[in-house]
């Protein structure tokens, strides 16, 4: 086991490690450590942005159809990048969102 290593979904430390990558023990969670797939994301203005960065939201998001979403200002704190068109993900008042790198800016 890895202590450095946090599982991406649930954020559970120590992994198990497997022959081609780690599984998280708590949620059943498996992935890769040479390649994560995401390259670089940016944000509005252009500034690269990394895990365990903060970002604000810089545009009101709609939340599944739900109301209220979250509004323009809005921090969110220690952001994991992943892969896909949505990369960026964090918690919001303890809900999990991702996000596209457009509609955040590095706090």
């Amino acid at each position: 086991m890895d202590p450095e290593r946090t599982c991406p979904i649930c954020t559970m430390p120590e992994p198990l490690v497997a022959a081609d990558g780690f599984e998280c023990a708590t949620c059943g969670h498996e992935w890769f450590d040479d390649d994560d797939g995401v390259g670089e994301v940016r944000d509005t203005n252009g500034t690269v942005l990394a895990a365990g960065d903060d970002v604000v939201i810089v545009k009101d998001l709609k939340l599944d159809g739900k109301v209220g979403g979250i509004k323009i200002g809005t921090k969110v704190k220690a952001i994991r990048l992943v892969p896909g068109d949505h990369p960026i993900q964090g918690k919001v008042d303890g809900r999990t969102v991702v996000i596209t790198s457009d509609k955040v800016k590095k706090a």
